[in-house]
């Protein structure tokens, strides 16, 4: 009984840590910084609150003034690229093709 209880709270503890991570689950990872937002692996902005520094790397700076929204090229989150959306949703392009927001 004890040693169930025990296995549980184990696998709860391991299980709520994984879920605060940046870019977990299906995103693959954090891949780098872009700015001070995450870059996933799967090449989509990171919703996370936590603040991207990783002083070794050269991270690539956030465009100051979102441009207006254009072709995939043009707002790529690997670039570090967003667009300013007709109702002021700033987003840039996953490599799926997916518009991924930066929060506000």
């Amino acid at each position: 009984m004890r040693l169930g209880l025990l296995l549980a709270a184990v696998l709860f503890a391991t299980g709520a840590h994984s879920a605060n991570y940046p870019c977990s689950g299906k995103k693959g990872g954090v891949e780098r910084c872009v700015g001070e937002q995450f870059l996933c692996r799967d090449g989509s902005i990171s919703a996370s609150k936590r603040v991207c520094s990783n002083s070794g790397s050269s991270a690539s700076p956030l465009i100051s003034k979102p441009s207006a929204a254009g072709s995939n090229g043009a707002c790529s989150c690997r670039d570090g690229q967003y667009c300013t959306g007709p109702r002021g949703g700033t987003f840039c392009y996953t490599d799926s093709g997916k518009k991924s927001y930066l929060r506000k």
